[in-house]
Order: structure tokens, then C-alpha cells, then sequence
């Protein structure tokens, strides 16, 4: 099941609606640097909310896409990340370095305007 990558004005929301297999993510790495590039787009937010575990694949999957986003001047920001997955990540070891985190979609879009906002204003 593909996931779906809508556009909010500068930014875009990808909702993970369940758990996926090597080439869905894959897929979904693919759509979502052809989306940055062909919307111009200042941020994105990966919404994780519906997904209770993240293998080590799915999380490096995660951090490329954060980079090539930057790469390609978009931020990104992961949202939603259960309690067990954070704990099951820790446990392994696997950090998502250099990738912005909050805690529901709210507080991921109120994180790219301000740095947006930042941007725009020469800070």
C-alpha cells in the first residue's frame, strides 16, 4: 500500500498507515524525493503515529530521507513516534541523528514555520 504524501501549502505530510515491507519503503524513499524536488517544498513531516514497531531498515530508511530532504532544502520532521518504538529503538542502538522529532502533527507543523519563519527573516 503505497503511502500517501499530501501537499499543505510549503510543506508535506506523509502518513505511514501501517507497517511496511523493504519495497514499500523503497517506494515510498522514491516518491517522496521526487515530490520534494517537483513541489519545491520548504518541509516535511513523516507522521509514524500508526506504526507500533520500526526495524533498523525502516529507521536508516527514515534518516536517508530526512537528508535527501535537506539536500534538496526541505526539513523534515518526524512525528508520532509510539512510547515502545522509542524504547525498542534505544534498545538497539539505532538513533535517528540529525532528524527532527515532535510529538503529534501539530507540534511538527508549528516546528517548520518557525524555522521556515527563521529562514525568511535572515536568522
Amino acid at each position: 500500500m503505497p503511502v500517501p504524501i499530501l501537499k499543505q501549502g510549503d510543506f508535506l505530510i506523509a502518513t505511514v498507515q501501517s507497517a511496511l515491507s523493504d519495497r514499500e519503503v523503497l517506494q515510498f524513499q522514491d516518491d517522496l524525493a521526487e515530490r520534494v524536488g517537483s513541489f519545491r517544498s520548504r518541509g516535511v513531516i513523516l507522521d509514524v503515529t500508526a506504526l507500533d514497531m520500526m526495524d533498523s531498515f525502516v529507521s536508516r530508511a527514515f534518516r536517508s530521507m530526512a537528508l535527501m530532504a535537506k539536500l534538496k532544502g526541505a526539513e523534515t520532521v518526524i512525528v508520532g513516534i509510539q512510547p515502545e518504538v522509542a524504547f525498542a529503538l534505544v534498545q538497539l542502538g539505532l538513533t535517528l541523528e540529525g532528524v527532527n522529532t515532535a510529538l503529534d502533527l501539530e507540534e511538527g507543523l508549528a516546528f517548520l514555520r518557525s524555522l521556515t519563519r527563521r529562514r525568511t527573516d535572515g536568522r
